[in-house]
């Protein structure tokens, strides 16, 4: 069985030019299963991503007795067991590479009236757990994790009582972790922010009809009261796009259009970032769907120069930042970047990822603990590239290699049909040749 895959790809010749849409907004699609599987009554969904990850969740909640049909063409039907309607599953969730479906499950499931196990895949094993356990517990809930708080994670269903929570860390996915638990508590939980994060979560669940008070940096929900199943459009994913901004920003007369992408205000790190870098992007056609603003995004080549990237952007761009790091290396100058810490307990540690990378194609960088420096450079060779089996790591530097002196040869990179999985064939449509060896 063939389990690797390897990009090998080469310098473009020419611009890059024409208009695409990159696949629906992972994040979106999570919730989106989620809150249909516990609404009452019927919930279509159209553009939902059909990646590894998200195909995890839907799958998750099949094994807990939800009736989903689909996805066919990007689209869903799922009849909601309401939020007491879950069944036990006969087995141990399997969530792959997904640390989305992980800690959001982890504090729906500390709710319910059954024991569960979640587990996951060598890299989601090795990804800090007790950042949801710990406030879970507060809550009264029975979890316990594997070594070091790390997975699989065992869950005893339990009566939850509701807390105020202060957030030590900036992070979307507890946040969400605790809000989901907040349904099934008694009382009020109450979410405290230091920082900015996407706020997908709070935007669902109002769609679906849940009294959520959003107040600058305090998010609160009283438990118990019902979900009511919607239709919900997904924008595409600017994760996804981020690539391609990019990509465009630094061949010289490119100029391409991204259609329909969500640009969320806690998403759009990455568009800010690289307008500061002195990018030409422009939204086109804003719009609304479900809750969520909507834009095309017209994107053309212009020189970049290198920033301190402002720490308030971080939380924004977290998933970005490993192709923001790709535009920095083609800038002139030195890109700083601060408060990012979060990198190191993601897929890989996209720090040291990255830096790796960087050595070994000749871009200079040094490495902080919450951090790195980048030296751009106008000349970097080719080289051998180890992702390190994380998705955006690989898509980043297959990016790199359109400005290489000679091809880049990008090993593991499997995972990124968990976020993308037509990356290669929309790539390979606009004139990035991505060859693909399995092994």
């Amino acid at each position: 069985m063939k389990n690797n895959v390897k990009y090998i790809v080469k310098k473009v010749i020419k611009p890059i030019k024409g208009r695409i849409k990159v696949p629906g907004d992972k994040s979106i699609s999570h919730r989106a299963v989620m809150f249909g599987s516990l609404s009452n009554g019927i919930t279509n969904i159209k553009g939902f991503l059909e990646g590894y990850d998200s195909l995890a969740t839907l799958k998750a909640f099949k094994e807990m007795g939800v009736s989903i049909f689909g996805p066919k063409n990007k689209k869903l039907c799922i009849k909601g067991v309401g939020i007491y309607g879950l069944k036990n599953p006969k087995n141990k969730l399997k969530l792959g590479n997904s640390g989305t479906s992980m800690r959001l499950l982890a504090g729906l499931l500390s709710g319910q009236k059954f024991k569960t196990q979640i587990t996951g895949d060598k890299s989601l094993s090795s990804r800090p757990m007790n950042r949801v356990a710990i406030p879970l517990r507060l809550m009264g809930a029975k979890i316990k994790t594997y070594k070091n708080g790390r997975p699989p994670i065992k869950i005893i269903g339990n009566r939850l009582q509701g807390i105020k929570y202060i957030m030590p860390i900036a992070s979307a996915q507890v946040k969400s972790c605790l809000l989901i638990a907040g349904i099934y508590a008694k009382g009020e939980t109450k979410i405290i922010e230091k920082g900015c994060t996407r706020d997908h979560t709070e935007r669902m669940l109002k769609n679906f009809g849940y009294k959520i008070k959003t107040k600058k940096s305090t998010i609160s929900l009283i438990g118990g009261y019902n979900l009511q199943a919607t239709n919900i459009k997904i924008p595409s994913d600017i994760s996804s796009a981020a690539f391609f901004l990019v990509a465009a920003s630094i061949i010289p007369n490119s100029e391409l259009l991204l259609e329909k992408v969500g640009i969320n205000p806690t998403r759009i790190g990455v568009i800010n970032i690289l307008r500061k870098m002195g990018a030409d992007i422009k939204l086109l056609n804003e719009t609304n769907w479900c809750n969520e603003p909507v834009a095309d995004i017209r994107v053309k080549y212009t020189s970049l120069k290198g920033i301190d990237i402002p720490k308030d952007q971080v939380p924004l761009a977290i998933d970005e930042l490993p192709i923001l790091l790709v535009a920095a290396a083609n800038a002139e100058g030195i890109t700083r970047l601060r408060g990012a810490s979060e990198l190191r307990v993601k897929e890989s540690d996209r720090i040291i990822s990255m830096a790796k990378g960087f050595t070994c194609i000749g871009v200079k960088n040094k490495v902080y603990e919450d951090g790195i420096d980048i030296i751009g450079t106008k000349n970097y060779k080719g080289g051998y590239i180890n992702s390190y089996g994380d998705h955006r790591v690989a898509m980043s530097f297959t990016i790199a290699a359109l400005k290489a002196s000679d091809e880049i040869i990008i090993d593991d990179c499997i995972n990124v049909s968990t976020s993308f999985p037509n990356f290669k064939e929309l790539s390979n449509n606009i004139g990035i040749k991505i060859k693909e060896v399995k092994i």
